[in-house]
Parts: structure tokens; sequence; C-alpha cells
């Protein structure tokens, strides 16, 4: 446990670290735009089916994550030269390559309400309206492709059925966010 603790402290102090010492980074980048001109934060997907996630922006630093699973969601939060911080659903945050993410628009169903019970669904509805017909109850965590958001809804498309789902149901699409 004492090695774990120190483990994880030396990560997240060689992590903030780096964020202080690297010109033109800043910690707290907030909304606008980043170095790339595009909007911070903003959500993307991984391009590969195995991407590292490292401590800081360069092959250099250590891998602290690893994902096996293309088009996972991920929110930019910070951009640095041709690395992009990220973060996933549950929080977790690093470094990733720009060249491994991809601008297709993914999401989680609800994965906050994950192990809530096994009668917990999010509903893909027929058309953007709580009265449309079910045509598929998604599991909270269920990974789903955005066509579109209108800020309400999102046009999605998981395991072979497409419909709209509630934009507050998923992670993925911010409140209020429309796009095509």
């Amino acid at each position: 446990m004492r090695i774990a603790t120190f483990t994880t402290l030396l990560t997240l102090s060689i992590s903030l670290l780096a964020g202080l010492s690297t010109p033109g980074l800043s910690l707290a980048q907030g909304a606008g735009k980043g170095a790339s001109g595009l909007p911070l934060p903003r959500y993307v997907s991984l391009k590969s089916k195995k991407v590292n996630i490292r401590i800081g922006p360069s092959t250099d630093y250590a891998v602290s994550w690893m994902y096996l699973k293309a088009g996972t969601p991920m929110e930019i939060i910070q951009e640095y030269d041709n690395w992009r911080r990220v973060r996933d659903a549950e929080g977790t945050e690093g470094w990733v390559n720009q060249a491994l993410l991809s601008g297709e628009r993914t999401a989680l169903a609800a994965p906050w309400m994950r192990g809530k019970g096994t009668e917990v669904y999010v509903n893909l509805r027929r058309d953007p309206q709580t009265t449309a017909s079910v045509v598929a109850k998604l599991e909270p965590g269920v990974m789903v492709k955005i066509n579109e958001c209108n800020g309400d809804w999102c046009e999605a498309e998981a395991g072979g059925a497409k419909g709209w789902v509630a934009q507050a149901e998923i992670w993925g699409a911010y409140p209020g966010e429309a796009f095509k």
C-alpha cells in the first residue's frame, strides 16, 4: 500500500511539474480555444484500439493507462504541441498524441448509473421526444455513436439500433450543445 501511494503521489507530482514547466502550457486553460484553434474543452473519441495515456505531453513520460477499445469517448481539456490532455468518463486524465484521436463523436449511456440496479436503462427513442416509442434500452456504460445533437436530444446508434437519446443521459455531449 505504501508503494502504491508513493507511486500515485510521484505520478501526480511529475504530471503537475510537467504542466508548470512546459512553456505555453497552463493547468487551467478553461473554456476558449486551444493552440489548435479548436474549442476547449471538447469531446473526441479514440481512433485506435490500443492507446497509451501518459503522465506528460511526450513519449518521454511514463504510460499511466492503456485503453483497448477504439471509439472510446474522451474529453480534451488541454493542448500542448501535438499532445492533448484528455479525461475519460470516470475522471481519469492523461496525455495522448493527437494522431490517436478522432473527431467522430461517441458517448457512453449514463455511466454514472452503473451498478444502480438491474432495472436501470437509458431509452433510445424513435423520435427526439419523451413520448416517442422506445427502440432500445441501453445499459449504463454502453457506447453509442452520435450522429447529431440538437441541445436536448442526440441521434445515436448502438448495437444496430438507431434513434434518439436524451442528451442529459449520455457522457459525450455537453448540455445544450448542438451539432450535425
